[in-house]
């Protein structure tokens, strides 16, 4: 788990390249290609903002040069009802780092340290049809149902999103 002060660091370095390949690749992850660089960096500023308030928590990952190769987030929620759960977001690893299980190991820490700090209902969505939602359904995700046009991928192209759920604990 990264520290708000090594999110902030790796904004503008590793966290932000994590980002522009994944927008690259046609990941529906809330930017439109191509994404600046700087704008990456801003975001992942802002995350970091949320990282010092306690509401998004992050994990990363690093390649055997130290490189970060992928990345995921925990977004709680604040409202009083809701308290009991928060969102997996921002999953994200690198073309050059899959196929080896990363996106696997980094789900299941972030559902680890959700269960182990009171959370009992995890939420995520994502592109339908990705290949994100294998992934999620081997890890034992449930779809809730799925909205069509939801989200623009990167080409600017509406979508149908799946939304998932997962109880833990």
């Amino acid at each position: 788990m990264l520290a708000p002060r090594d999110v902030r660091a790796h904004a503008a370095g590793g966290l932000a390249d994590l980002l522009v390949d994944a927008v690259d690749d046609g990941a529906s992850v809330g930017f439109l290609a191509p994404l600046d660089p700087a704008r990456a960096a801003d975001w992942w500023t802002s995350a970091a903002r949320e990282t010092a308030r306690g509401v998004r928590e992050v994990w990363a990952a690093h390649g055997p040069d130290g490189a970060l190769t992928g990345v995921v987030t925990l977004v709680r929620t604040t409202t009083p009802n809701g308290r009991h759960r928060g969102e997996v977001a921002r999953l994200l690893v690198h073309r050059s780092a899959r196929g080896r299980g990363l996106g696997r190991r980094l789900l299941a820490a972030a559902e680890a340290h959700a269960a182990a700090t009171g959370l009992t209902l995890l939420v995520l969505d994502t592109r339908t049809g990705s290949p994100a939602e294998r992934l999620y359904r081997g890890a034992g995700w449930t779809a809730a149902g799925t909205i069509p046009e939801y989200a623009s991928d990167p080409a600017g192209t509406p979508r149908a999103t799946t939304l998932y759920y997962k109880r833990l604990g």
